[in-house]
């Protein structure tokens, strides 16, 4: 079965586009709780129990996970992120790994049989400025997810991502002039959202829907509508919801009438959800996260026709 049918199946039985994202951090109080790191030997012992209290408390409540490999590689824990990855296999939930890799030829190809093969996960996350020799390699493993970046959630996105390309058509090369008959601009998130419709044409489609996936920030609620356009038949990841600032009103065009077409992430507004209130102390982290959940579902599917 592909992702992308799993994906959709889970949020219709689910109810819920919600994303947990899997970022352990151990440095600062109101992060991962101390008890949990003094009763551990090292990291990924304390970022494994960890995890697995997240998933047991929410799995019924969303039907994906997102580990960002750079919080396991940071920590030296990328047993815990393997072993994170097979425990929400095992509970029913579906893993997309933000590792954003890219390159060309035999190393990209090793970046993809890492990402599906050693790691496990059923999705990941590329950066696409490679072009499509940066894609395919991706996409030959039919049955998993890709998400390329288009436009991110993070404020300097802009001094790339906002510029301007020039769209070339009836070009007359000579040796010494370049004669364009007509020129049109558009900026670049919204010809990477041009490219990834044209790289997804052949793609299988489950409700309208294929394998190949972008992401958009959920802070850029005007961007999103016009990529929605363009890229008609990805499934669309929203990081940036809570933490970094975007509500549910921001991420509604990403989704059709049905209530899908998009996956709204929260990493540190759902994992370290106890700190934020007096409610709850350190040892019921996982009780705190599973009721930012319910929070988010409640305020999404308000926006949503789910």
């Amino acid at each position: 079965m592909s992702f992308v049918q799993q994906l959709i199946e889970q949020i219709q039985d689910k109810k819920s586009v919600v994303c947990l994202g899997l970022d352990p951090r151990l440095d600062t109080e109101g992060q991962i709780p101390k008890y949990l790191i003094e009763e551990n030997r090292n990291p990924n012992e304390t970022i494994l129990e960890f995890n697995k209290a997240l998933i047991d408390h929410t799995y019924d409540l969303i039907p994906i996970v997102k580990p960002n490999i750079a919080f396991y590689e940071r920590y030296d824990a990328i047993d815990a992120l393997k072993k994170t990855i097979k425990y929400a296999e095992q509970k029913g939930v579906l893993t997309l790994l933000d590792s954003k890799r890219n390159d060309i030829g035999s190393t990209c190809e090793a970046y993809a049989y890492a990402n599906f093969k050693v790691y496990k996960a059923q999705a990941c996350t590329v950066n696409g400025y490679f072009g499509i020799d940066g894609i395919k390699p991706f996409l030959d493993y039919t049955n998993k997810g890709i998400f390329v970046l288009v436009k991110t959630s993070n404020p300097s996105s802009q001094e790339f991502q906002d510029l301007f390309s020039i769209k070339k058509s009836e070009i007359a090369n000579k040796e010494t002039e370049l004669q364009i008959d007509s020129v049109r601009l558009e900026r670049n998130y919204i010809h990477m959202a041009r490219l990834i419709q044209e790289w997804s044409k052949e793609l299988n489609k489950f409700q309208g829907y294929h394998n190949l996936g972008i992401v958009v920030g959920a802070t850029f609620s005007h961007e999103l509508k016009r990529i929605r356009e363009i890229a008609r038949n990805s499934i669309i990841l929203l990081p940036g919801y809570g933490a970094q600032g975007a509500t549910a009103k921001d991420i509604q065009f990403a989704f059709d009438n049905k209530g899908l077409g998009g996956i709204v992430n929260s990493s540190r507004g759902i994992m370290f959800a106890y700190n934020k209130s007096k409610k709850y102390s350190p040892d019921q982290f996982p009780e705190a996260a599973r009721e930012e959940i319910k929070k988010m579902n409640f305020e999404i599917n308000k926006f949503i026709s789910l």
